[in-house]
């Protein structure tokens, strides 16, 4: 990297400066000398570390191109992986999905109290009390349109 001139690097983002500097290094860099030396071949103040290295992390892990492999980036295409890694939510979300495809039957669902039952049950219309309802609505008030202005 260092037979490109200045002029040709501040051209360039911060993002694509990484990558080569990655590329013309055989091991990965951790984020603080990744941007100290971008700093340096850009020669802007000291300062830009401490303000914008927050920016350039997230403008790497954003990146497709790189990946953090134990505190350090590195370029993705030298890293290659059979496993497949899934989002603990995506596994919640399966999990879901995994209780609804069972046997219904078999399946013991609770109700807000504790109450235990299951989609087989059939209810009785004798078994149907409509006076629990009332009590709900015993403080209900109706009120006309005039009451209201």
């Amino acid at each position: 990297m260092k037979e490109i001139k200045k002029e040709d690097i501040e051209n360039l983002s911060y993002k694509d400066i990484t990558f080569m500097i990655l590329e013309n290094s055989k091991k990965g860099i951790n984020t603080l000398d990744l941007f100290t030396e971008i700093v340096t071949k850009l020669e802007l103040p000291p300062a830009t570390i401490e303000n914008k290295i927050g920016d350039y992390y997230t403008s790497l892990a954003t990146d497709k191109r790189f990946i953090l492999v134990d505190g350090v980036w590195d370029l993705r295409k030298r890293h290659t992986s059979d496993k497949v890694i899934v989002d603990s939510l995506e596994e919640e979300e399966e999990e879901e999905e995994d209780l609804i495809d069972n046997d219904e039957e078999d399946m013991m669902l609770e109700d807000e109290y504790g109450d235990e039952y299951t989609d087989d049950v059939s209810v009785d219309d004798d078994d149907f009390d409509a006076t629990d309802d009332d009590d709900d609505l015993s403080d209900l008030v109706v009120l006309d349109e005039d009451d209201l202005n």
